[in-house]
Formats: structure tokens, sequence, C-alpha cells
């Protein structure tokens, strides 16, 4: 398969980049190119510009802040996998890169661009709704800061408007206090999610629960989080009853299709195992670091 003509250019700054998105309705930003270049090739995408941003050195890497992380939005998955920074504060990432895809994918993707693809069971749109991220875009006209709650739209949809980059992402570290964990059902390691759930959770001095963040992938149009399911733990003791309550709940408020790898039903039934699985796996590590 070959993709229908288009031009390339290859700017060297963001500023040059802006413009040139700016100037042309029709351009697409290209990153990894791992979702958009097979679309291409299918002829599901054709753009009749790509705008390379992989010389724009500016959108590339990993700082800790006085709050957390910053992230560039052309930084590779597996820089973000091999990463003692984002292990030691954000480790809920780094627990999850090995879910994402397979190591030659891994080189080429970045975070920037799963992010704007904005693929329902797609890892790290939902991990960045767990931590509560917060998705910083530019365009020639200014730049505004997204919460990672309010970006994601609907299927592959999101609050970028015309013009606009993503160009970078706030992750915040870890509370005191706090567990994570992260899972995933798949036919094969890296093929996509039939499933997954992610979970941040925090302990107050007294064992219970303060704060608790559940994120769904590849169960709705779009990564979610599980609001009612945190609901039902905030203020309770995470004892196995209240994590199968919770499980219950997320079970209930799944919203998956079918498709030729599982039934609707199916994914239902895995929201609440995996729920119960993560939770289980970040109040053990909550209770430890406590």
């Amino acid at each position: 398969m070959k993709p229908a003509p288009f031009a390339y250019l290859r700017p060297g700054t963001l500023d040059d980049a802006l413009a040139i998105l700016d100037e042309h309705d029709e351009a697409r930003p290209l990153a990894g190119g791992q979702s958009l270049v097979p679309a291409m090739n299918f002829r599901l995408a054709q753009p009749s510009m790509l705008v390379d941003l992989n010389r724009i050195r500016e959108l590339t890497g990993v700082e800790a802040t006085s709050g957390g992380l910053t992230i560039g939005a052309m930084t590779r998955h597996r820089e973000l996998e091999l990463s003692a920074l984002v292990a030691r504060v954000a480790p809920l990432v780094a627990e999850t890169m090995p879910f994402v895809a397979h190591p030659p994918i891994r080189t080429r993707g970045t975070l920037g661009g799963s992010l704007a693809h904005a693929d329902p069971a797609a890892e790290l749109p939902a991990v960045m709704l767990a931590l509560d991220a917060a998705i910083h875009v530019r365009s020639r006209a200014g730049e505004r800061t997204i919460p990672a709650a309010e970006f994601f739209l609907g299927l592959y949809a999101t609050a970028l408007e015309a013009g606009e980059l993503v160009v970078g992402v706030s992750v915040p570290a870890m509370p005191p206090g706090a567990g994570w964990a992260f899972e995933e059902v798949a036919r094969r390691h890296g093929d996509y999610a039939l499933a997954g759930a992610a979970a941040v959770v925090a302990l107050d001095a007294s064992g219970f629960v303060k704060t608790a963040r559940i994120a769904l992938l590849s169960l709705h149009d779009r990564p979610v989080l599980a609001l009612e399911s945190a609901r039902t733990l905030v203020g309770e003791r995470p004892t196995p009853d209240a994590l199968a309550a919770a499980a219950t709940v997320a079970n209930q408020d799944a919203d998956p299709s079918s498709d030729i790898h599982a039934s609707r039903d199916y994914r239902r039934h895995l929201a609440g195992v995996l729920v119960r699985r993560v939770l289980t796996r970040a109040f053990a590590r909550a209770s430890a670091i406590g």
C-alpha cells in the first residue's frame, strides 16, 4: 500500500512549524508516525502536507519541577520507559510503558503523538487521566493548558483547535502515601488492549482512602475516569469488600463496543476484573509507603 501524494516540510523550530500549520489548513503534524503513516498507507488519512516535527529539539526531554515532571511532546516512549527520573517521580508511567506496543514502536512513538491521536485503546491517554496531568498546547496565537480530563472528547477527537500542537505535558508528583498500578488484557502482549485500567490512590494517616483516581481504556469511545467507582472508596478503608464494590460499579459503568476480538459483555467483565486488580496493587503500595 502507498499513501496518496503529499508535500513534506521539515521545520527546525517550533515557531516555523506553527507558522506552517497556521498557513496551511490541510497540513498534518508528523511526530513518531506510528499511527499516521499506516493510516496514510491504507488511505484512511490523506493529508496533502506533512509537517515533520522530528528536528525540533525544544519539544524533547524530561525535566523535574517543584511539582513533578514536564515532558516534551516529542519525547519517545522508549525514553520514558528507561528514565530513572520518570520511574522515581511518575512510577505509573514507567510501569505502563512496557505495555505500549513493541520495542521498535516505542523507539519511534512519542508522548505528544499518542495523546493527540487519542486512540481509546491507547495506554498513555488513560495514564495521563489517572495522574491528573496537564497538556500544554501551542499555536501561532499563543499557548494554553488543558487538563487531561478535558482533553479527550471522543473517538480520535481532542480539544486541539486548528493550528495547535501538543508541546508538552506536566505530570504532578505522587502525593504522600500514594500507590499506583496499571494493568490491561490483550490478545497478545503488545496488541491493542481489549480493556485496561490505571489507578492512583492515597491513604490518610488513619488508613482511610483520601483520594482515588481510576482511569479506563478501551471501554468507552475515549479514555475515561471511573468517577463513581472512585467515589465509593473515598472515606472508606480499602478492604476487599470495598474494592469489590468499586469494581462492580466500574463494570456497570463501562460502555464498550463489540468487535471481532471481544464482545461488549466480555469487555465489561474485564472492566471489573482489572479495576479490582489495580486497586488491590495500588493500595498495597500505598500501605507499604505509608
